[in-house]
């Protein structure tokens, strides 16, 4: 197995790579103070903010176009409280494939994106067990949802790596 480098001129150093995902480790709206607040929870796939706020983990897929690969945002996405009540429900059965889209504001900002990815809309695709639910952006003229429409360049992931493996802590 060959393993892909690139040169990176963020270090003038040479990665393995270039990744073809980064995960926002958590919502936007998270911080520090809510680990020790009544009603807060951040879990590896679900997040609840003062028993109010509920958001899950999803994937937001971009075409690459140049290699017909696919590079992956770990993002979260807030669902309302029947939503996400839904979802928790059919989390664990193979049938949450038949849900029917749930809508969703992206709660994830991806520094790379001018204007802010914060409050996009969404819609969230259950996925087979095992498998995080997919993000589909409402297709507008924002750069993101444009991206996802259209892909990206391998060239654009190498950007992305550069940035984000030298800058931006909260995506790994």
């Amino acid at each position: 197995m060959t393993v892909s480098t690139f040169f990176c001129s963020s270090c003038d150093g040479v990665h393995e790579g270039p990744p073809l995902s980064y995960a926002a480790v958590a919502p936007v709206y998270w911080t520090d103070a809510h680990t020790s607040q009544q009603g807060c929870v951040l879990g590896e796939e679900q997040c609840v903010i003062a028993g109010e706020h509920f958001f899950v983990r999803a994937s937001l897929a971009l075409p690459i176009s140049d290699t017909g690969g696919e590079f992956d945002w770990g993002v979260w996405v807030s669902l309302s409280p029947a939503n996400f009540a839904r979802m928790s429900e059919v989390w664990e059965r193979p049938e949450r494939v038949e849900e029917p889209p749930y809508f969703g504001w992206l709660s994830t900002e991806l520094p790379v994106y001018e204007p802010t990815t914060v409050n996009l809309k969404t819609r969230l695709h259950t996925r087979p067990l095992g498998e995080r639910p997919s993000v589909e952006l409402e297709p507008t003229d924002h750069p993101l949802a444009v991206d996802q429409r259209e892909g990206i360049t391998m060239a654009r992931v190498r950007r992305l790596a550069e940035r984000l493996l030298h800058t931006d802590p909260q995506f790994g």
